[in-house]
């Protein structure tokens, strides 16, 4: 089987013929109907800065937001006015504060997470756990107030195995990503009353994170393997309470040309057992990605990253074209390596977690420029990890995944930070 690696111009052709289904239509979804179908408090979400960055004039950027200064008290160099606590750290009671503990042990291995507004002021921060079922595994939350003091932590997830990233979705649920051969995915409820649910339909492949264009009705996928492929799934309608119905649809894979123009070919097996091929081996003519890491979803643009080659790439959803972002080999302005998880700012700056490199959050803005937003020291053999704002854009959540306040430095099993500071003069909409 020929292999390919996804590019701007190293992408031969396949010249072999293929009998395959091969559509570029989206889902026969509207967003009207997406969103006015949608229970209390969907389109909030769909629309808000946490999910969905729509067409607004930006008037500033994260780029400049200035030198990073020496170590705080935890080991994290910030620009001036940011400040950092920890949140929790693995091994240990999530605390109220310093008197009062919620009783809750937060998870080892922190990964993939996310916020949801809870609706009272309020929100909460979700995070996978990246170990097996027996050490954890699963899902946890810790839900804030007001006043962003901890009011509670809890399971949201459990049974599962070695859950790395995910993504929010507009009706206010969690996608955990199982990184495992032939792994699943699972829809949370990040407020703990529901229990999760496997979506089968989404693939069992070894899954790194998901991303929802809640305009076309669309999931797009991205696979943690040396030769893993990009993924798209088309939902079969909505379920009875409006939302994209994960029950049933297509999952399809992505074959790229050399013009960077992508077709969309259905798999003959979303559901592979080890005795079946591989999903990434079921259509010789898909695009090979190397490593697909961290995935997001932004004012028609579909951006994740690959840390087999530490690019960035940005896929337009309308126009099914692909192009890279950033390219560590080719950059002017190298500084980001390791590329693993993402997110987005409010005002349209991509926020890029290193797993290794420098152990930053770098930033790459609407023109290109880059520049770090923070830097974790003295845990170097760690990785940053599930960066998250909260639902305003104030405070910055993320994790350094085999850091710890038990042990010190990276020889733990995971501390969670909460970063703030002067966001909004730098992100204005």
């Amino acid at each position: 089987m020929a292999r390919f690696y996804a590019g701007a111009t190293d992408i031969p052709r396949e010249e072999t013929t293929v009998k395959t289904t091969v559509t570029n239509t989206p889902a026969s979804i509207s967003r009207r109907r997406l969103l006015g179908a949608a229970p209390a408090g969907m389109a909030a979400l769909a629309l808000g800065p946490s999910l969905l960055t729509m067409s607004r004039p930006l008037s500033a950027a994260l780029t400049p937001v200035g030198e990073l200064q020496a170590p705080d008290a935890h080991g994290i160099r910030l620009p001036p006015g940011f400040s950092s606590r920890c949140i929790a750290a693995a091994g240990l009671n999530v605390r109220k504060s310093w008197w009062n503990t919620t009783g809750y042990t937060w998870h080892m291995f922190p990964d993939g997470g996310a916020t949801f507004d809870a609706g009272d002021g309020g929100w909460i921060y979700v995070s996978n756990s990246e170990t097996i079922g027996l050490l954890g595994g699963g899902a946890s939350a810790i839900r804030f107030n007001a006043d962003a003091s901890v009011h509670s932590a809890y399971r949201i997830l459990g049974g599962s195995n070695l859950n790395c990233a995910g993504g929010p979705t507009p009706w206010n649920t969690w996608l955990s990503c199982e990184e495992a051969d032939f792994g699943r995915v699972f829809e949370c409820d990040p407020f703990g009353e529901k229990k999760a649910v496997v979506r089968h339909a989404l693939g069992h492949f070894k899954h790194e994170a998901v991303a929802v264009d809640p305009v076309q009705g669309l999931l797009f996928l991205t696979e943690d393997e040396g030769d893993g492929r990009l993924y798209r799934f088309v939902p079969d309608g909505v379920n009875a309470e409006g939302q994209l119905n994960l029950t049933a649809g297509v999952l399809q894979v992505a074959a790229v040309d050399e013009q960077g123009f992508v077709s969309w070919i259905d798999l003959p097996n979303p559901t592979p057992n080890l005795l079946q091929k591989p999903t990434r081996q079921q259509v010789p003519t898909s695009t090979v990605f190397k490593g697909g890491e961290g995935i997001w979803y932004s004012n028609g643009f579909i951006y994740f990253t690959t840390k087999g080659d530490n690019r960035v790439w940005q896929l337009d959803t309308h126009l099914n074209h692909l192009r890279v972002l950033y390219d560590a080999a080719t950059s002017g302005n190298p500084i980001l390596t390791g590329v693993d998880n993402l997110t987005m700012s409010s005002g349209g700056d991509i926020l890029v977690a290193e797993d290794g490199g420098d152990m930053q959050i770098v930033v790459i803005d609407q023109n290109g420029n880059l520049a770090p937003l923070l830097q974790v020291t003295g845990q170097d053999g760690s990785e940053i990890t599930g960066p998250a704002f909260s639902p305003d854009g104030s405070r910055l959540y993320f994790s350094s995944q085999r850091g710890s306040a038990v042990f010190g430095g990276g020889k733990g099993f995971g501390i969670t930070y909460e970063i703030t500071g002067p966001f909004q003069e730098f992100v204005r909409i």
